[in-house]
C-alpha cells in the first residue's frame, strides 16, 4: 500500500489509549502518524510498533541531541521498530549528523533521516535570548545547508522558510512543516505558521497537524476537510 498523503498527524497525547482512540478510526491510506516525546515516554517502544504494524507510516519524532556515537545508535534503534521517519537537531552539528547518516547508509535500507532547524515555538526574541543574534530565517537557512551537506534526506522548518529553501537547496530535498493552522484554527504555541493547501503550493512535501485535527469535534471530518482543501 503506498501512501501519498501529505498530512502526519501528530499524536500529542498523554495517554496510549487516548491516541489510540483516536488512530482506530483512522487509515493508513489517509494520513501519516507521529509520536512525540511525550507518548514515546509513557507508552514506549510498543505503541510505535503497534502502530506500524497497523500500517500507518509513523514519524517517530525524538529530535536527538547528543554526542555522534550515541545519536547514531540512537537512529539505528528507532531504525530497528520500523518507523517511516526519524529526527535529530540540527544544531547538534556536522559530526553528529554525519554519524547519524554513516550508521544507516550501512543498514541499507532505512528511514528517512532528517533534521530540525528552528523550533515553530521560537521566533526572534527567543533566538536572541539564546545568544544567538540573527534572523530566524537565516538560523534556518544556515541549518538546513549544514543538514543537506552532512547526508540528511530534509530538514524540519516553519512554513514561513518553505519559498526560501526550496530557492537554496537540492529540489529532492524534503521540506517537513508544522505549524500549519487551517484557516480559522487558534495559533496556540506556534508563532510561525501558514494554512495546508498554501504550505503545499509554496513546496512543503509533509505537514505536521496536531490539534486542529486530534481536538477537532470530529477528527475524521477535520482530516478529510484538509485532505480535501489539498487535492482541490
Amino acid at each position: 500500500m503506498i501512501n501519498d498523503s501529505k498530512i502526519v498527524v501528530a499524536l500529542d497525547f498523554p495517554t496510549e489509549a487516548a491516541a489510540l482512540e483516536l488512530t482506530a478510526k483512522l487509515s493508513p491510506e489517509e494520513c501519516k502518524l507521529k509520536v512525540g516525546k511525550e507518548l514515546f515516554t509513557r507508552a514506549g517502544r510498543g505503541i510505535v510498533e503497534k502502530l506500524v504494524a497497523d500500517g500507518f507510516d509513523l514519524f517517530l519524532d525524538l529530535k536527538y541531541h547528543d554526542i555522534p556515537n550515541t545519536v547514531a545508535h540512537a537512529c539505528a534503534a528507532a531504525a530497528d521498530l520500523g518507523v517511516w521517519m526519524v529526527n535529530v537537531h540540527a544544531s547538534g552539528g556536522r559530526k553528529m549528523m554525519e554519524a547519524a547518516a554513516e550508521i544507516f547508509a550501512k543498514r541499507g535500507e532505512s528511514p528517512l533521516l532528517i533534521a530540525v532547524t528552528v523550533l515553530t515555538s521560537m521566533d526572534q526574541s527567543d533566538l536572541t535570548e539564546i545568544g544567538l543574534e540573527i534572523d530566524p530565517a537565516q538560523q534556518v537557512s544556515r541549518l538546513a545547508t549544514l543538514a543537506q551537506s552532512s547526508g540528511m534526506d530534509g530538514v524540519v522548518c516553519s512554513p514561513l522558510e518553505i519559498e526560501l529553501l526550496r530557492n537554496e537547496l537540492n529540489r529532492d530535498f524534503k521540506l517537513i512543516t508544522p505549524g500549519i493552522r487551517p484557516a480559522g484554527s487558534a495559533t496556540g504555541d506556534q508563532k510561525r505558521v501558514m494554512t495546508p493547501a498554501d504550505a503545499v503550493k509554496m513546496g512543503s512535501d509533509w505537514l505536521v497537524i496536531g490539534r486542529p485535527i486530534t481536538q477537532a469535534p470530529d477528527p475524521v471530518a477535520a482530516l478529510h476537510s484538509i485532505n480535501s482543501s489539498l487535492k482541490n
